[in-house]
């Protein structure tokens, strides 16, 4: 196993792993998926310190970055990597940024709450946020073949307008970046997010079949797939309730919470 003084390398299995930053309060992880002619990385964490030490550790393939939306906590590795795909929804946030979203509160996020030492190289006064235009779009539906692995790229917007959530038909993994989680809050309060879309992307996910585990971009890693029962019963309850608009609150359901 890797051993890093800032990331945290846990084996899914031995092909699947997950890249964690447990030093910060966001408590992200990214994922590296290897097939046997590719790999692909969903997400890339903070830009605290260099993902590419640690995946350059796990595998010699060509890696792919496919990102669950453009939020400065899932970027932050982006230019470490040559091909980087995105939903067209997040398009222009990854070229231009967020619009509303300041330097100053950009800064603020990232240096809070960190418990063990950054790298040296890190400085949270002159950080930037990833910008750069993707290699290509991804689209709900398609069908990413690493070699003897298909992922299968589904769209769930609401946290973010092109936010995706990735199905790995192998092993029947569902990684549902910040759509779905535990512990914490998910978020639909931003002016930027949409609470009907993100309750209409809730009952899209509890829908896929097979679903083995499921691994959410912050908390606990591997959620059991029981948890898509409650989910259903979150989106009716919310639906019938009326609750589905901004400044509703914290909802909490067994297993996870939602803010409006």
């Amino acid at each position: 196993m890797v051993k890093d003084s800032w990331f945290t390398v846990q084996e899914i299995d031995d092909k699947t792993y997950a890249i964690s930053e447990y030093g910060h309060w966001e408590k992200v992880h990214s994922f590296l998926l290897i097939g046997e002619e590719k790999a692909v990385l969903i997400d890339t964490g903070l830009g605290i310190d260099s993902l590419r030490r640690v995946t350059d550790k796990l595998t010699d393939l060509q890696i792919d970055v496919i990102t669950t939306h453009v939020h400065v906590d899932h970027i932050g590795g982006h230019k470490e990597f040559d091909k980087i795909y995105v939903h067209e929804g997040d398009k222009d946030w990854l070229i231009n940024g967020i619009q509303g979203l300041s330097i100053e509160q950009i800064r603020n996020d990232i240096k809070r709450e960190i418990t063990i030492p950054p790298p040296l190289t890190f400085n949270p006064n002159t950080y930037q946020p990833f910008q750069g235009v993707p290699s290509g779009l991804l689209e709900d539906q398609d069908i990413v073949d690493l070699g003897n692995r298909k992922l299968i790229i589904y769209h769930t917007p609401g946290h973010s307008p092109g936010h995706l959530c990735i199905y790995d038909t192998s092993n029947g993994y569902l990684f549902t970046g910040d759509l779905l989680y535990d512990e914490t809050p998910i978020y639909a309060f931003y002016p930027s997010t949409s609470p009907g879309d993100l309750v209409n992307s809730l009952e899209k996910i509890a829908h896929i079949k097979n679903v083995n585990l499921i691994f959410g971009s912050h908390n606990t890693l591997g959620l059991n797939p029981s948890i898509m029962e409650e989910v259903k019963h979150a989106v009716q309850f919310l639906k019938e309730k009326q609750l589905v608009t901004f400044g509703t609150g914290i909802h909490k359901f067994k297993g996870f919470s939602i803010q409006f």
